[in-house]
């Protein structure tokens, strides 16, 4: 039985940086070689980036990818590396892309997959399964592919397939136990939600017993506006072992040898253009020779298994905003500092992504902020080490007063948004993303003043529901403790009610139910898709139903100006749940 030396690269790839996408695979296949790799494997798109969006289709990029693959499988054999064969993702067309209702069956820009090898590229595979639901539109960009590419190298049978082709049953993963494959490589860019992975691994099992092969899933990680991808790259057998498996969040390479079944030529593993599975037909390619097998001890690249859904969630929010701000090339960040427990969050998860030196943190008194306020705005920052300022805004309330009649929600309003200007004003000084710090609960039910609190061009923690965010705070906090550092989040923060404070005494639960009451029915109407009667039917109640959900449909006009932030749920604003402003549809009547 051949044993293949598997590498698979959990890298973190830039959208449209094609050089810098082709230098990462060079370098990272330098240390595949290095650790007696025989194959190596790169996530779904590498060289574009994932997802590319629109840039499909525009010409200029579907050729740059092209050219950049030809000159990248050149450059690897160059490096003296033209004897290992690597997987790549990149992107290909058939033709120019089409995007009219009369284009031409089967030609348009391809997900696709290549093997290089002797600084040629050997094979290409066309992703099958176009996912559309959720963050996907796959079907508006790309072409799926009718063949089932199968690769024999160092004796064995290999498949090609990408991301989605392993969440469908049946298509190229059926097609490949027809066609006698000992392996199956996927190549994913999967994008980060809370508890994916206890869905994903189950997943990879029931196709390595359908396909009747080992499958090596490669994931990337990184940030991409308002997806983060984990990686959780993993190696299962045809049986459900698990042979090996990644860590998340971080860039690596996970090295393993495995044992597979040697390639047969018999009739029933069908010949090159048979018609398999699914309307697939198969094609075949040989690779010549591929570097030995080690000598020495076999390589195993070990098992990590997930971390608790706080520590995973945190992860994802810091390395979401460190990708936007790195690659979007901003110096540094600054917020607003009110002493509550979300800038407390948005603040500590910035340290933690880019270090105290990098992030500006604002105290902007008014005349009803609380002394504990200051004191805790003040407080965090000298435990997280911001650079901290005070803003006081009372001065610029009164000008505007004096000079306009206003009242009520619009004195409240206008506090707001001085906050917002000067926010703003110090971005434009200094170059600093402003980050906003607007729950997802809050986003949910419009509570938020728009070019006021809701000021910035990112919000980390968007997609994170208020109940939630007490339980990052506090998990932060036993975390750093744990590990003999300083608790970032002060206590006072997490325990005080939340409060506004743009009125004498205000607090949230005097427009608002309490959090605990309130986000289930969230949950349950915007993750779960419930109407009105089944969240009665959960046990709330009426009447606090139809206000929360009076206030959901009448905010989306706020949302659709809400700033992007990293998605760690099954449905964010604005990536997965897209509904109409002009609605007169409501689930209370």
């Amino acid at each position: 039985m051949p044993t293949l030396r598997l590498a698979l690269c959990q890298v973190n790839p830039s959208v449209g940086d094609l050089t810098g996408n082709a230098g990462l695979v060079r370098a990272w296949t330098r240390r595949a070689a290095a650790a007696g790799a025989q194959l190596v494997l790169f996530p779904e798109l590498m060289l574009t980036g994932y997802p590319v969006e629109d840039l499909v289709f525009r010409r200029s990029f579907v050729a740059a990818s092209q050219a950049a693959l030809t000159r990248l499988a050149a450059d690897l054999a160059a490096d003296g590396l033209g004897d290992l064969p690597v997987v790549v993702g990149y992107l290909d067309a058939d033709g120019p892309p089409q995007v009219s209702a009369d284009a031409e069956p089967g030609r348009g820009a391809r997900n696709a997959a290549a093997l290089l090898h002797r600084g040629e590229v050997v094979a290409t595979y066309f992703k099958h399964h176009l996912p559309n639901y959720g963050v996907f539109d796959e079907d508006r960009y790309f072409v799926p592919g009718d063949m089932l590419t199968v690769v024999r190298l160092g004796g064995v049978d290999v498949a090609l397939t990408i991301c989605e082709d392993l969440w469908q049953a049946g298509g190229p993963f059926a097609a490949a136990r027809r066609a006698g494959v000992g392996l199956v490589v996927n190549i994913n860019g999967s994008p980060y939600e809370l508890n994916k992975d206890d869905q994903r691994m189950p997943l990879v099992r029931r196709r390595a017993a359908e396909a009747g092969a080992t499958i090596a899933y490669v994931n990337m990680i990184g940030g991409q506006d308002e997806l983060v991808f984990e990686g959780d790259s993993m190696i299962v057998a045809p049986d459900g072992t698990v042979l090996t498996r990644a860590p998340q969040f971080v860039t690596h390479l996970l090295v393993h040898d495995v044992d597979l079944p040697a390639a047969t030529d018999g009739t029933d593993a069908g010949n090159d253009g048979e018609q398999l599975a699914d309307g697939l037909r198969v094609v075949r390619r040989t690779v010549g020779e591929i570097p030995p097998s080690p000598t020495g001890p076999a390589a195993t690249g070990g098992l990590i298994e997930p971390v608790a859904d706080e520590a995973e969630v945190w992860q994802a929010l810091v390395l979401g905003l460190r990708d936007y701000v790195e690659k979007n090339r901003f110096p540094s960040v600054v917020l607003g500092l009110s002493g509550g427990i979300d800038s407390a969050v948005v603040a500590a998860i910035a340290v933690d992504a880019l270090g105290g030196d990098r992030v500006v943190g604002v105290s902007l008194p008014s005349q009803h902020s609380s002394e504990h306020s200051r004191s805790d705005a003040a407080d965090l920052a000298k435990r997280t080490g911001l650079d901290y300022r005070v803003e006081p805004i009372q001065p610029m309330v009164d000008t505007f007063l004096a000079n306009m009649s206003l009242s009520g929600v619009a004195v409240e309003n206008l506090q707001a948004r001085v906050r917002g200007v000067i926010l703003m004003a110090l971005s434009n000084q200094e170059g600093h993303l402003v980050l906003t710090t607007g729950n997802k609960s809050e986003l949910a039910v419009g509570y938020s003043t728009l070019y006021g609190d809701s000021v910035g061009g990112f919000n980390p923690i968007k997609d994170v529901w208020k109940t939630l965010v007490w339980r990052l705070a506090k998990w932060r906090n036993t975390e750093a403790t744990r590990v003999g550092l300083t608790p970032p989040i002060p206590e006072n923060s997490i325990g005080k009610p939340p409060s506004a404070e743009l009125s004498p005494g205000q607090l949230d639960s005097d427009s608002l139910p309490d959090y605990d009451v309130l986000d289930p029915i969230l949950i349950g109407y915007i993750d779960g898709d419930l109407g009105r009667d089944g969240l009665i039917a959960d046990g709330h109640d009426p009447a606090v139903v139809d206000k929360v959900l009076r206030m959901v449909d009448t905010a989306e006009y706020k949302r659709r100006q809400s700033a992007p932030g990293t998605k760690i749920s099954m449905k964010a604003f604005g990536r997965d749940r897209r509904l109409p402003i002009t609605n007169r549809w409501r689930e209370n009547g």
